[in-house]
This record gives structure tokens, C-alpha cells and sequence, in this order.
């Protein structure tokens, strides 16, 4: 499945040279394969220590620690101030519900959202393709700028 999402991905261009945050770390596997595909930097959160721990250690063993940060807390307070980012990776529990709320907040304007069902693109956003690998679905989400096309200036009719 990992490596389908990256090929997806890497056929988006949205790796190479990006940003990451990989929200809901856990392992920190979808982040150290977004470094190993290109990625400038990946942001890890993960509020489990035991966990960061695992992050740390396997960006030590496949030598992408100095791309690597690795934070703890929830992720509400990490998004509370964080930098802006080119994608991020959200990977909570299957029980969330809370896509929207956590949409409206994600300072990316692409994501990589997995869950045990397709994540609804909230307003704002728009789905650009979701797939089933057993009992994940990977459903990717863009932001919708809604500037108007331009057109002729009103008044000369």
C-alpha cells in the first residue's frame, strides 16, 4: 500500500523537494518514505513517547535524522502553531471522525488522508482520488483556491 501511495504521489510531483508532516507519526514510516522519495524535510507528531522513540530510532537506522524532526503532544496542540508545510500525511486512529476540523487546520494544502473508510472532502477541499488496500482507504485532498477566471472588466458592456 505504501509504496502505491508514494508512486501516486511521485507521479503528483508532490514529494520531491517538499515539506512533509506526518501527523499521527506513530512509526514514522509514511514520513522516512516521503524522505527517501525526495522529500526536503519531514515533521513527525506523534503524543505516544514510546512511539517518538521508534521514530527516532528509525530515522537513525536509515540515516535521515538530520531531515527528521521528531515532536510530541497532541495533534491539535502541534497544529495550534505550526509552519507551513506542502503535504502532510494524516494517520489517526480509525475510530476519528473529525476530518473536517482537522482539514480546516492542517497548514498543507495537499493531503494523504488514511482511515477504514473515504474521507468526504469537507468544503474548501476536493478529493483527488481515493483507494481501498484491504481494510484502508487512502483518499489524497487538495485545497480548492476558489479565485474567479479572469474575465472582462465589469461596467463595459
Amino acid at each position: 500500500m505504501r509504496e502505491a501511495v508514494f508512486n501516486a504521489l511521485s507521479s503528483l510531483e508532490a514529494v520531491d523537494g517538499a515539506m512533509v508532516l506526518d501527523l499521527f507519526a506513530g512509526t514514522g514510516a509514511l514520513g522516512i518514505e516521503a524522505l527517501s522519495r525526495g522529500a526536503a524535510q519531514a515533521t513527525f507528531v506523534e503524543r505516544d513517547a514510546r512511539a517518538r522513540a521508534i521514530v527516532q530510532a528509525n530515522l537513525d537506522r536509515t540515516g535521515l535524522a538530520a531531515s527528521g524532526s521528531v515532536r510530541g503532544g497532541t495533534a491539535e496542540q502541534f497544529l495550534a502553531k505550526a509552519p507551513r508545510f506542502d503535504l502532510a500525511l494524516l494517520d489517526p486512529p480509525y475510530a476519528f471522525a473529525d476530518w473536517g476540523g482537522l482539514l480546516a487546520v492542517v497548514p498543507a494544502p495537499f493531503v494523504v488522508a488514511e482511515s477504514n473508510r473515504e474521507v468526504a472532502p469537507p468544503p474548501g477541499w476536493g478529493s483527488v482520488r481515493a483507494r481501498r488496500y484491504g481494510t484502508t482507504v487512502t483518499t489524497f485532498l487538495e485545497l480548492v483556491t476558489d479565485e474567479p477566471e479572469p474575465g472582462p472588466p465589469e461596467g463595459n458592456e
